[in-house]
């Protein structure tokens, strides 16, 4: 730390806490004062009399050329004050800015601060403060480069941004976290204002990702969860990344705080969850990389604060977006139906809310809980109400469509609140025309939501519901049946009370019946004419709905009869103020006088070609790119733009209950206390205020059992014994550790006498079998819903301009509530090796271990899902250098699969590594490798002729990859070849041996090859891609992708040094990484016993050992060294690595800590 930065740290808080000079007020006294004041009055009136009093009084005294910085300091921040209660301090925002410009630390830090909360980002005023932030961004001062970013990340002028962007940039290698920190979310801000002016810095995000210190690492958490969610096909390499980052936070590896109410970085947690889940959405090898540590994080974020119900949430999300696996799938279910039967207000509507999100993928699990959504529609909270209105949307097919809407119509009636009636009219005119039995019902439901909505409604429920009419359908005849109902029901609106009409509906029935109203026999043109003529003379009838009027008037007026009519309306209105009705007046006139010219400009319709209309407004196209280029946001359609308007409900005012108590357990992963894991006793059950004798059991008096695993019980399918007594499920199920969740418990409980609550039941039941029709039945399969059978399904279809028919259907095609995907299977193979490094080929396991099961041995070709006992797959061949994890962490603890994968033809079949076959091979070893350590000989791939094989066998300058090629066929293998290709590593052929000219390989012979590994980068794990291929006797060509896995012990030698060399080499070596490991403190000497254990695992070499402390030194292959400091610290081994390769140390603490743990 420089000279400066001490100074001004060491003087800050003299500065923060300096008394003011006597005889001056202090700024804290002046605005309590002015605070006590405000809150003393009884009126607004009083208020603004107060305030105005003040704001002259600031004005005054920073005009006046006698204030000091410190009463200018003072005066600044009584105007924010008055700003913030709503009063414009405007002659402030100058003197703001020039606080800003000058003074102290703690000055500039007031000025800016007032800046920030003064000015907005297209202020002109701004471009006074751009000269301010390049000389405070170029200050030596820790604390103005400090501020300078902060208001750089809260408002700054778009077009000021390429004079600062350098400077900014280079903040990100500064050596304090917080600048580094703050220039991150300074590009962030850039990113949401100016994408394109940050477009070229996107390699610096990603340094930012994998910096060191967790703050920076998070702040670029924002940037990428913006960039993820526009274009994911360009982040799937970072998926491995940020697997890793939420491994090490649910494993509490961040520092301690970063937790809130001892959960590990929780919004941390949430945004890597939500970037997962837009990679993962529709990619089944990506979304198989996340599966494991959603796992963890469902079963370490368990329900007991109100934080980690929002991760629970944000997991079941992401679980239902990806590709899905069935066990994760069955854990999810189980964590909404905690939320949805709690008695709690707010977990309730999280419940409702995440029921909503996943019944679009799995509408059965809506079944599951009916009943308690039953209950919800009568709830006295509307927030509970509306959200369970959104979910019975969401599950509305053809069957239930009309008791759905219904619904939606009831809650419509009461409700008064304008954007939940915009919203709900525009849902109910949706399922109308997608699912609509029939036609007379569809003509009902939309005269009810005109009347409903009225003129709250978006202009496009009457624009779509007017082309609905004119395009047609499918058939001439229902053409003319639904336009029939619809002039019908106009004409009997029309002849009862018109004046309560909305003013949108009265357009839509003006046009319908000046087109359509020929369609009804008997009614005259002449009589529509005089059932319009009263809407002119209403007082709230717009100039818009006149001249609709008019329009459809207009179009009727042929014959003697409409021309008196005419002519009376013109006599009557035609000295109207409205220039527009005049016209249209004139223009009605003159039409019905002339019937010739009528038909010329209004002919009928029933001859007219259909007008091609370019829905996608191709020609715009230009435009559009160049705008998008200039940085103008994307359009968005009208429904997207409510759903965003959804999620900003309000908030629900009921008080938090009280917790119950907690208990406290922990655990141990690689040498680190994990966070505090809370238990469930505070959970979803029970009512947390009240806390019974009994422990908080739950009262389910008078709740009848109706449903069973088998679907709804019939009252005479009940046994005797289940009469007597009623079995309801608890809503409390805990996920083990175990994986599996356990069977839910059952409560028995008398049965309830008969009476008005069984009698509600059993409405409720009966609105149940309505509600959710259709949903539990799929074609043949299953039962039927409460035994009815499924009626035939009516379809609302659309015909396609231009074409008498057409083959796209409303009715089915659109129900996507109706279908859910089918259920995974629960295990598969894997999909890549197993790392063969000396860690995982140490121990041999008995035979009994080893001996596959026949569910192994013959595994299902569909079975894909990684089970969480699995071990996770290597990292794919072809990530880039920069975008793998510096500092992955695996547990430490998990149990490994000894199956390895074979490629055999186009399936994929699980051997066993032991087998005895592959173990035949060890005589074709060369003789200069038999007596060098290796490891096992596994398979790699096989097909009908060639099985290949191979072993990494490590010399004291290199290691070797030797490949087996067995041909047991009888025939030769022509023209083989062996390709292999890796990012992490140099492979280079050995010459020299005869085996390598060889360009076939022999029946019933075995060939072996030799490649030398150089790695490139130190790295965890990599993986090793490679491609056999050969022609078979017919001539036709073979090839069969493989891979193989190695670790970094495979490139590790120990480094024989004496202590004076290593002393040197310690001080040349610059990346550096501390870290506590577990001791065997069960051996008589720990530190020699650790130190040991250490070097038979990774190949060390312990240089020397005094007392407490140790040495110990290794090398890459072919690479620099890397160096570790160990000494006895508290019961752990507290070790200090070194390198001049930054990733080497993260890398080899790793399998220090898996050699430790393995015992």
């Amino acid at each position: 730390m420089s000279d400066v930065v001490e100074r001004t740290l060491t003087a800050l808080p003299s500065l923060l806490s300096s008394d003011p000079s006597p005889g001056r007020p202090s700024s804290t006294s002046k605005l309590g004062t002015l605070i006590r004041g405000i809150t003393e009055l009884t009126s607004k009136h009083d208020e603004e009399k107060l305030i105005q009093r003040e704001l002259v009084s600031i004005k005054e005294q920073v005009s006046s050329p006698n204030t000091t910085m410190r009463q200018m300091k003072e005066l600044m921040v009584r105007a924010v004050y008055c700003e913030m209660l709503g009063y414009e301090a405007s002659f402030s925002y100058i003197h703001a800015i020039k606080l800003a410009q000058q003074g102290t630390a703690l000055d500039k830090r007031v000025g800016y601060l007032a800046v920030s909360l003064f000015l907005n980002e297209s202020h002109e005023l701004l471009l006074l403060l751009v000269n301010t932030v390049l000389k405070d961004l170029q200050s030596t001062n820790l604390i103005e480069v400090c501020m300078a970013l902060t208001v750089v990340g809260q408002v700054f002028p778009k077009d000021m941004i390429p004079a600062i962007l350098p400077m900014v940039e280079e903040k990100l290698n500064h050596p304090k976290e917080i600048i580094r920190r703050k220039a991150v979310l300074a590009l962030y801000k850039f990113y949401l204002i100016a994408p394109n002016q940050v477009q070229h810095i996107h390699s610096k995000f990603r340094k930012a990702l994998c910096d060191k210190d967790p703050g920076v690492m998070s702040a670029s958490l924002h940037i990428y969860l913006e960039m993820v969610t526009e274009k994911p096909e360009s982040y799937k390499d970072l998926v491995v990344s940020f697997v890793t980052i939420l491994k090490q936070v649910v494993g509490g590896k961040l520092p301690i705080d970063f937790n809130y109410h001892s959960v590990p970085a929780p919004w941390l947690q949430i945004q890597l969850l939500r970037i997962l889940s837009l990679l993962g959405k529709n990619d089944r090898s990506t979304s198989e990389m996340m599966y494991e540590v959603l796992d963890e994080s469902l079963r370490r974020a368990e329900m007991n604060h109100n934080i980690t119900y929002a991760i629970l949430f944000e997991c079941v999300k992401t679980i239902y977006t990806i590709h899905p696996k069935a066990e994760l799938l069955e854990k999810a279910a189980k964590c909404i139906g905690n939320f949805v039967l709690s008695p709690k207000i707010n977990l309730k509507y999280l419940g409702l809310k995440a029921l909503t999100y996943v019944v679009q993928q799995d509408a059965n699990l809506a079944l599951q809980h009916q009943m308690t959504i039953i209950e919800c529609l009568d709830h006295a909270d509307l927030i509970i109400k509306r959200e369970t209105l959104e979910l019975l949307f969401r599950i509305t097919n053809g069957q239930n469509v009309k008791v759905i809407v219904e619904k939606l119509l009831e809650f419509l009636r009461h409700s008064k609140d304008d954007y939940v009636t915009i919203d709900l009219g525009g849902k109910v005119t949706e399922l109308a025309e997608k699912y609509a039995p029939d036609n007379s019902w569809f003509i009902r439901t939309m005269n009810t939501v005109f009347l409903l909505v009225g003129d709250q409604m978006q202009p496009d429920i009457p624009n779509s519901f007017l082309r609905l009419l004119s395009e047609g359908f499918e058939s001439a005849e229902e053409d003319q049946q639904l336009r029939l109902l619809a002039v019908d029901s106009y004409v009997s609106l029309l002849q009862e009370q018109p004046a309560r009409l909305p003013q949108r509906f009265l357009q839509v029935i003006s046009w319908v019946l000046g087109e359509y109203s020929s369609v009804k026999e008997g009614l005259e043109p002449a009589t529509v004419l005089r059932l319009l003529a009263p809407l002119l003379d209403l007082r709230h009838c717009s100039s818009e709905t006149k001249s609709w009027v008019l329009a459809a008037m207009t179009k009727l007026s042929a014959g003697p009869a409409c021309l008196s009519v005419a002519q009376e309306l013109a006599e009557r209105h035609g000295g109207s103020l409205d220039t527009t009705l005049r016209q249209r007046l004139h223009e009605l006139q003159h039409l019905a006088s002339d019937g010739e010219l009528l038909r010329r400009v209004l002919p009928c319709s029933d001859g007219l070609e259909p007008l091609e209309v370019d829905s996608t407004l191709s020609f715009l196209d230009g435009f559009v790119s160049e705008a998008l280029a200039a940085g103008a946001a994307p359009y968005k359609p009208p429904h997207q733009r409510q759903e965003e308007l959804a999620q900003e409900k309000a908030l629900s005012v009921e008080p938090y209950g009280l917790s119950l108590p907690l208990s406290l357990s922990s655990s141990s992963i690689a040498g680190r206390l994990s966070p505090t894991v809370l238990s469930m006793s505070s959970g979803l059950s029970g009512n947390s205020t009240e806390l019974s004798p009994k422990g908080g059991a739950l009262r389910l008096e008078g709740v009848t059992r109706v449903w069973g695993k088998e679907g709804y019980l019939a009252k005479a399918a009940l046994k005797p014994e289940e009469a007597a007594k009623t079995e309801v499920p608890c809503p409390l199920s805990v996920l083990q550790e175990g994986g599996s969740a356990p069977r839910t418990p059952v409560v028995s409980l008398p049965a309830p006498a008969p009476g008005p609550s069984l009698q509600a039941e059993r409405e409720k039941q009966q609105l149940a079998s309505c509600l959710f029709m259709g949903l539990g039945s799929q074609g043949a399969a299953g039962p039927c819903l409460m035994g009815k059978a499924e009626p035939t399904r009516h379809g609302f279809r659309k015909k396609v301009k231009g074409q008498g028919s057409s083959s796209g259907a409303r009715g089915p095609s659109g129900d996507s509530a109706s279908s859910s995907p089918s259920p995974l299977s629960a295990q598969s193979a894997m999909d890549n090796l197993l790392c063969s490094s000396p860690l995982d080929s140490g121990s041999t396991p008995s035979p009994a271990d080893s001996a596959p099961s026949p569910a192994d041995s013959a595994p299902s070709p569909a079975d894909s899902a990684t089970s969480p006992a699995d071990p996770a797959p290597h990292l794919p061949h072809d990530l880039p250098a920069n975008n793998r994890p510096c500092d992955a962490q695996e547990d430490l603890t998990e149990d490994t699969d000894t199956s390895e994968t074979v490629v055999e033809g186009n399936s994929v079949a699980v051997v066993d590594p032991y087998d005895p076959e592959p173990l035949c091979l060890s005589p074709h070893l060369p003789e200069e490798l038999c007596g060098l350590p290796r490891s096992e000989i596994r398979p790699l791939c096989r097909d009908a002729s060639l099985v290949l094989s191979a072993c990494c066998v490590r010399t004291d300058h290199s290691s070797l990859l030797v490949v087996f090629v067995s041909n047991a066929s009888d025939s030769a293998a022509r023209r083989f070849a062996l390709q292999m290709t890796s990012g992490d590593l140099e492979v280079s052929r050995v010459r020299g041996g005869p085996e390598e000219e060889e360009e076939h390989v022999e029946g019933h012979s075995v060939a072996v090859y030799q490649y030398s590994l150089v790695p490139t980068r130190p790295s965890v794990h990599m993986e090793l891609a490679g491609r056999a291929s050969y022609q078979r006797p017919d001539g036709e060509p073979q090839s069969t992708p493989f891979s193989y896995g190695l670790s970094l012990p495979d490139f590790i030698r120990p480094l024989s040094v004496s202590t004076e060399e290593y002393g040197r080499l310690w001080l040349a070596s610059s990346n550096d990484i501390k870290q506590n490991l577990a001791l065997l403190s069960q051996e008589p000497d720990p530190l020699r016993a650790t130190l040991h254990r250490l070097r038979d695992r990774l190949q060390l070499n312990v240089v020397d050992i005094i007392a407490s402390e140790g040495i110990v030194a290794c090398q890459l292959l072919q690479g620099p060294p890397c160096l570790m400091h160990c000494r006895l610290n508290a019961g752990c081994l507290a070790v200090w690595l070194r390198s001049s390769l930054p990733e080497l140390p993260d890398c080899l603490l790793y399998h220090c800590q898996r050699a430790l743990a393995q015992h």
